[in-house]
């Protein structure tokens, strides 16, 4: 059960989601994965942020996140991840949101969209408070982002989930997710090992952020790319079996 009204729930999932879109073109724009004249400047939370221009990469975004969202309403959802790769496919630099304190459900979303009335707002939540924590945590992402080393030309980028343990995988039709590879794996029954592209070499703390009921830790990965390029290898020789088990799920890029 929900411990928020359905509004309540609606309004914050809907500022989460808002969040997370500003935070990945932000992410794309100070990681230089694409050309800076491919953005451009808008505002939200009273901060200058940077926009795609390009509407397939607005789109795909807005697609991974409301994806996101789903596993997030339903309380399967334990962390996400902006994860960067080399040209290789090797894993460079993967941006943590730990959801692991978010609430086990955020209620039916067809009684939301049911029972929610236009300018309700939900009642005890101090949303100038969700507001500013949130702002303050895009700023600080902005700042990480923004002092890092350039990444090497021809780097991708995706979305990716990592379920709570006891959630089931989201199999369905159409197929919006697929497993990860191994390498960003937990371990499981399965495949024991912990995946070599979790944790890193470096890893820097942003912000803890408590927006209002919810709290939610944001850090980032990084790895060099020679040892990335290393890494990748060794896993693509293994023998590897996926099964039911498995955790994270990346966006599938249609």
């Amino acid at each position: 059960m929900s411990p928020f009204t359905p509004e309540q729930a609606s309004r914050l999932l809907t500022s989460f989601t808002n969040f997370l879109t500003i935070a990945t073109h932000s992410i794309l724009y100070h990681r230089a994965l694409y050309p800076a004249a491919s953005f451009l400047t808008a505002r939200a939370y009273n901060l200058p942020v940077h926009q795609s221009r390009h509407p397939g990469l607005c789109t795909w975004i807005r697609d991974a996140v409301a994806s996101a969202a789903d596993q997030i309403r339903a309380g399967a959802a334990h962390a996400l991840f902006i994860v960067i790769y080399s040209p290789t496919s090797a894993v460079l630099e993967r941006w943590v949101f730990d959801l692991s304190s978010f609430p086990a459900s955020f209620g039916d979303k067809a009684k939301v969209s049911r029972d929610f009335k236009t300018g309700d707002t939900g009642g005890d939540v101090n949303w100038a408070d969700v507001d500013e924590a949130l702002r303050g945590a895009l700023r600080r992402i902005a700042f990480r982002a923004e002092g890092k080393g350039k990444l090497p030309e021809g780097c991708t980028f995706t979305i990716a989930v990592e379920l709570r343990d006891e959630a089931e995988p989201p199999i369905s039709h159409p197929q919006v997710w697929i497993p990860s590879e191994p390498s960003l794996q937990v371990p499981s029954h399965r495949y024991p090992h912990h995946g070599t592209a979790r944790g890193g070499e470096l890893t820097t703390p942003i912000r803890a952020v408590q927006a209002g009921p919810l709290f939610f830790e944001c850090w980032v990965e990084e790895r060099e790319e020679e040892a990335a390029s290393s890494s990748q290898a060794e896993e693509n020789e293994m023998d590897v079996t996926i099964g039911s088990d498995i955790t994270t799920l990346s966006q599938q890029i249609i």
